[in-house]
């Protein structure tokens, strides 16, 4: 015969609900100890403040010495002196000039002998290139026009380097290239309107220095008479490596 086990007694019945309510009680206390905070009271200032009492700054009184009014404009008395017009005045009579059409014009007829003619000269400027009569350079007379022009070029080769001077700014600095040079040999023979265009205004300065040296040429010629001639040389300044 079996022994009846009372429901009452039975210990694991209620065990699912003892276990959840033991983890909500677990997860409540770790929460809340998570959630804990501390402060060291030493590092805690804890003052009064007193608002009661107001502070009422004393502004100081400064004296401004304000300049007086000008006084007031003293009124001008203008004095009217009427002078009698005792001085008789001619006036002057201007007489038209304008001729009308019953004026007659004088019929005359003019010979060909009282005209005169003034002949303008024309300041003319021509290319070394195309120039009919070139430049005489001194120590080039007395040659043909294609020899004459000839010796014209090599004769100012040879016053560039006679006169060639590499500015020692320019050698410092390193600066080198062409120079080239304008210039005009007017009706006297003169080196006029000197121009040049280079890398730098060093050289170009050196450059227009040697062209002003040129000694005074016979002018050029363009058909028999006396011309502005111009004229172009290259100038060269280059540094020798090493």
């Amino acid at each position: 015969m079996e022994a009846k086990k009372n429901p009452k007694m039975e210990i694991g019945r209620n065990s699912s609900i003892y276990f959840a309510i033991g983890l909500n009680l677990m997860l409540f206390l770790s929460w809340q100890g998570l959630e804990y905070k501390t402060y060291e009271k030493e590092e805690v200032a804890i003052d009064i403040l007193d608002v009661e009492k107001e502070f009422e700054e004393e502004i100081p009184v400064v004296n401004v010495n304000t300049p007086p009014p000008p006084p007031p404009p003293v009124a001008i008395q203008e004095s009217i002196q009427i002078v009698e017009d005792v001085e008789e005045i001619e006036e002057t009579v201007i007489e038209s000039t304008e001729t009308s059409q019953d004026d007659a014009i004088e019929e005359r007829i003019v010979e060909i002998d009282e005209v005169e003619v003034e002949e303008v000269e024309e300041d003319v400027q021509v290319a070394f290139a195309v120039i009919e009569d070139v430049p005489v350079f001194p120590g080039c007379e007395g040659l043909s026009k294609k020899e004459s022009k000839a010796c014209f070029q090599r004769k100012m080769q040879e016053h560039v380097k006679a006169h060639f001077t590499y500015p020692q700014t320019a050698l410092d600095l390193s600066i080198q290239g062409r120079v080239s040079v304008v210039f005009v040999i007017d009706k006297t023979g003169h080196i006029t309107g000197i121009r040049s265009r280079g890398p730098d205004k060093i050289l170009e300065k050196e450059a227009e220095r040697i062209i002003s040296k040129l000694p005074q040429m016979k002018p050029g010629r363009q058909r028999g008479r006396p011309v502005k001639v111009a004229y172009a040389v290259p100038i060269f300044f280059k540094l020798l490596d090493g």
